[in-house]
């Protein structure tokens, strides 16, 4: 078994070097474009990326070391734990994920698994469920900014959130390995779950020791040192998605999908862009918003390409969790599942949001996203980030609340 083993990693070595050599050699070859690929991709992250996640990446850190974290899971436990199978303090992960977008689902997680606040399957359920776009990329820059369309916006937004959730559910089945000890984030003693909530966050916070000073500092170099790297992935996937277009494994692959596709009545326009959203997800989605193909098509394949959430976002994905027993398999399958679900509630949703929209009921508006400066979106991101986080602590109150409830009927005889 070892010797078979230690073939497969030869062998996976030897196709490793021999691809980056390959592809080191096609960007010595074609130097403009991979220059200007990186240079799209670096204005991608600076301008979208970087206001997005920057104040979600800060906050998650200084949250957790001052154990607020920790005091949200000991509240939301009782919702989290029969639903899906993740630790209540999960539902911080999956709120910031659903808020912010990738990778900051992925990164709490891993943080949580490195404190012991869930074992290693947990994390592959909770790195499944929470690691999603957030609906600024969806309706600001993909609907305004891309398609130019608000209502697909909300289109895509409901489709995605609706099959992560289904995904989020499907997860739970995952089954059980032998799972190392871990640290409860409810303690065991007296008390309502209030009064235990503020002892779990006293407790966490001594455990961290940390000054506010030190904290906030660790949290800002911790937050520079992933978003560099997430802007390092972003170029090098762009550049990589180019390399594949001038070297023709694109133009190969369209070849063969064509054929596929052919069978089944679909627009071969559409594969292009498939290709290059399987390999990065914001320059899919722009080569896909400008296919010719009918509207109905390209929306569908923008919410499978956000939901898959492209290779470069894997790559991230990865980073973060590197270092924890957290696998990547499972991640990779609830992605796919995830693209294929958003394809299909894409049409089926597809008639009620239009008409929503033609009926004049009231559909939040997000005009100008598509244009918003650096400054704006970081605003915007710092107020969603808040905004979560009282949201979660206010909900698990009210939960909690709801739990407690007694009604009692009183019958009275005539």
């Amino acid at each position: 078994m070892s010797s078979k083993k230690q073939s497969i990693s030869r062998w996976y070595t030897y196709l490793s070097a021999a691809s980056a050599l390959l592809l080191t050699i096609t960007i010595l070859r074609y130097p403009e474009v991979a220059f200007t690929a990186s240079l799209e991709g670096l204005k991608i992250w600076f301008d979208i990326v970087l206001p997005a996640l920057l104040p979600f990446f800060a906050m998650s850190e200084i949250l957790m070391g001052l154990g607020v974290v920790h005091f949200i899971g000991v509240l939301l436990e009782p919702f989290m734990r029969p639903l899906f199978r993740i630790p209540g303090v999960g539902a911080f992960a999956v709120a910031m994920g659903l808020a912010s977008g990738y990778p900051i689902g992925a990164k709490i997680t891993a943080q949580l698994r490195r404190e012991d606040l869930c074992t290693g399957v947990e994390g592959e359920r909770l790195v499944s469920f929470a690691n999603t776009a957030d609906p600024l990329f969806m309706v600001g820059a993909v609907a305004i900014g891309m398609f130019g369309i608000q209502e697909i916006g909300w289109t895509i937004a409901a489709a995605h959130y609706l099959s992560v959730v289904i995904v989020g559910f499907l997860m739970r089945f995952t089954p059980e390995k032998d799972p190392p000890a871990v640290r409860s984030a409810i303690p065991s003693g007296q008390g309502n779950i209030l009064s235990r909530a503020f002892r779990t966050l006293e407790e966490a916070r001594i455990r961290d020791g940390r000054s506010f000073g030190q904290l906030f500092g660790d949290a800002i170099r911790e937050t520079f040192s992933s978003m560099l790297f997430i802007g390092g992935c972003i170029m090098i996937f762009s550049v990589l998605g180019r390399i594949l277009d001038v070297s023709g494994v694109t133009e190969a692959l369209q070849n063969f999908l064509a054929v596929l596709f052919r069978s089944f009545a679909i627009n071969d326009a559409i594969i292009p862009p498939l290709i290059r959203g399987i390999i990065e997800i914001t320059i899919g989605c722009e080569a896909i918003s400008q296919a010719n193909a009918s509207l109905l098509l390209r929306t569908v394949v923008a919410s499978f390409i956000i939901g898959w959430s492209g290779l470069s976002v894997h790559a991230q994905v990865a980073t973060m969790i590197r270092g924890t027993d957290i696998r990547m398999g499972p991640y990779i399958i609830a992605r796919a599942l995830h693209g294929l679900l958003a394809a299909a509630m894409t049409l089926v949703l597809w008639r009620p949001v239009a008409a929503m929209a033609a009926s004049g009921l009231p559909i939040p508006l997000m005009l100008g996203l598509g244009e918003a400066s650096f400054v704006a979106r970081l605003g915007i991101s710092i107020k969603t980030a808040i905004v979560t986080t009282g949201f979660l602590a206010g909900s698990g109150l009210i939960l909690n609340i709801a739990r407690n409830v007694r009604v009692i009927f009183i019958r009275i005889r005539p």
